[in-house]
C-alpha cells in the first residue's frame, strides 16, 4: 500500500513560530528526491527555502501562496512508496485499538529542535494503515477565499505582490481567464489598480496584514526603544579629506572592481574606534544581571529591502582589511537586496550602522537593535560653506548622529567613541595612530 507522510513547516530560526507562504516548487503528482527544495518560506527574518528530507511523489499541497502557517502544521503530503496501490492520501492517521508504533522524523538539519512523530495504527479488522505524519497542531483547513474570490496569480506574481503591499483580491487580471500578471500588480503599486467587484471602487485606503519581516522589526523596535535607555549625540565634519582618498583608491591597481563607499570608511572608523571605546561593543544582559564585552565586532548594516528592513551582519569585521569590508559590503547588501539573506547572517550583532544618507537625509535619531548598545547614523554627504584656516570653503560635509544605552555607555564614551570616528572620517590618515 502507499505511505504517506506529511511534511511540516520547520523551526528555520530559534523561536520562530509561523512563516508564510511564498512559492511552491513543486506540485501534485511531482516526484521528489531527498533534500529538494520543495517551497519557499517567509520568516520574521528571511526568505528561506525548505529541503523534503524523503523522496517520493506529492499527493497534495495543503496551503496555498500567500498563506501564515504556525510551525508544526503539515504543508504537503509525500507518497514515499508509490509503488504501492493507489489511494488518496489521509487528512490524518484513523482511529486504532492496536498499539502504534512510534517512528521519530528527524528535524532538518539547522532548522530547530521541534520533532515529529508519525504513528502507524491499524483498524479494526483491517490491514495496517499507512504511515502519516502528524504534527502538533493538527492542519488547519485553508482559510477561506475573500468573498469567494480567488485571485488567479502564478507563485512569482504573488510573491512580486507581497513585497509591493498588493493585495492581489483588489485586482482583476488582465490575462486569459482572468489571470494576474506582473504588469497588472505593477500598475497597481504605482496606484492605478484594477478593481474587482469584491472592493469599494471608491475607497481610498489600503489595508496590508502585519506579518513577516515588518511585525519582526515593529516588536524589535518597540523592544528596544522601551527597554533601553536611549541617549543620542551628533557630530557634524568636514569629510572633503576621506572623499579625495576615496578618489585616489578607485585609482589604484589594487581597489580596481572594489566598490568603495563612505560606508566602507565608516565601517572601518568603526571598528577601530570601538577598540577604543568597548563600551559601545558590549550588550547589557538584564537576565544574568552583567554587561558581556565583546573583543569582536559582527558589524550590523541597516539595510533596506523589498520585504522591509534587515540587519545582516559582517562577522569578524574588526579583522578586515578596508578592501576586505568593501567587499563584504558589497555582498552583504546585494544578497539583501535580492532577500536571500538567511536568518543565521541577522543574530547576534554586536554594533550597527545605518545610513539615511543614501536617502539624502541629513541625519536621524536611530533605535538600538536589541541586543547591542550602540548604532551610528550616516547622513548625507553634502557641499556646504565651512571654515578652513579662517576661511570660508565649500567643504563635503557629513552629519553623524549615535544612539547608544546609557545602562552600558555613559556620556563620556559615547562622546569619545563618536569623536573617534568622526576624526577617522575626516582625516583617514588617523587611522594610522590607532
Amino acid at each position: 500500500m502507499p505511505t504517506y507522510k506529511q511534511f511540516p513547516l520547520a523551526d528555520t530560526a530559534e523561536g520562530l513560530t509561523e512563516a508564510d507562504i511564498l512559492s511552491w516548487h513543486v506540485k501534485p503528482g511531482d516526484t521528489v528526491t531527498v533534500n529538494q527544495i520543495v517551497v519557499e518560506i517567509e520568516t520574521a527574518k528571511a526568505a528561506v527555502e525548505l529541503p523534503i528530507p524523503w523522496a517520493g511523489v506529492v499527493t497534495e499541497l495543503h496551503v496555498e501562496p500567500g498563506q501564515t502557517v504556525e510551525v508544526g502544521t503539515p504543508i504537503l503530503t509525500i507518497d514515499v512508496d508509490p509503488g504501492g496501490a493507489a489511494a488518496p492520501a489521509p487528512a490524518a492517521a484513523p482511529a486504532a485499538s492496536a498499539p502504534a508504533e512510534e517512528e521519530e522524523m528527524k528535524p532538518l538539519v539547522g532548522y530547530g529542535s521541534k520533532t515529529v512523530v508519525t504513528q502507524r495504527r491499524a483498524r479494526k479488522g483491517a490491514e495496517p494503515a499507512p504511515v502519516a505524519a502528524v504534527a502538533a497542531p493538527p492542519a488547519p483547513a485553508p482559510a477561506a477565499p475573500r468573498g469567494g474570490y480567488v485571485p488567479l496569480a502564478k507563485p512569482p506574481v504573488r510573491k512580486l505582490a507581497k513585497d509591493l503591499g498588493v493585495d492581489l483580491h483588489a485586482l482583476t487580471g488582465s490575462a486569459d481567464g482572468g489571470v494576474i500578471t506582473r504588469e497588472d500588480v505593477e500598475r497597481a503599486a504605482n496606484g492605478t489598480p484594477v478593481v474587482t467587484s469584491t472592493v469599494d471602487s471608491n475607497a481610498r485606503e489600503r489595508r496590508v496584514p502585519i506579518k513577516g519581516v515588518r511585525k519582526m522589526t515593529a516588536a524589535a523596535m518597540v523592544q528596544s526603544a522601551y527597554t533601553a535607555p536611549h541617549v543620542t549625540e551628533f557630530l557634524t565634519i568636514d569629510v572633503t579629506p576621506m572623499m579625495e582618498f576615496r578618489e585616489k583608491l578607485k585609482k589604484s591597481r589594487e581597489f580596481a572592481g572594489v566598490k568603495v563607499t563612505p560606508l566602507t570608511f565608516a565601517a572601518k572608523a568603526v571598528c577601530l574606534a570601538a577598540k577604543r571605546t568597548p563600551d559601545v561593543n558590549a550588550v547589557w544582559d538584564e537576565q544574568a544581571q552583567e554587561i558581556v564585552y565583546k573583543d569582536y565586532v559582527h558589524l550590523g548594516i541597516a539595510a533596506a529591502t523589498p520585504r522591509g528592513l534587515i540587519v545582516p551582519k559582517v562577522r569578524d569585521a574588526d579583522s578586515m582589511s578596508l578592501k576586505e569590508l568593501a567587499n563584504a559590503l558589497t555582498q552583504l547588501t546585494d544578497t539583501a537586496r535580492e532577500g536571500k539573506t538567511s536568518p543565521a547572517d541577522m543574530a547576534n550583532g554586536t554594533i550597527t550602522i545605518t545610513n539615511v544618507g543614501v536617502f539624502g537625509v541629513d541625519t536621524g535619531t536611530p533605535i538600538i537593535n536589541p541586543g547591542e548598545s550602540a548604532i551610528l547614523c550616516l547622513g548625507a554627504i553634502k557641499d556646504q560653506p565651512w571654515v578652513v584656516d579662517g576661511e570660508i570653503k565649500v567643504r563635503k560635509v557629513l552629519q553623524l548622529s549615535l544612539s547608544f544605552d546609557h545602562r552600558v555607555v555613559d556620556g563620556q564614551q559615547g562622546s569619545e567613541f563618536l569623536a573617534d570616528v568622526g576624526a577617522l572620517l575626516a582625516d583617514p590618515a588617523m587611522a594610522m595612530t590607532y
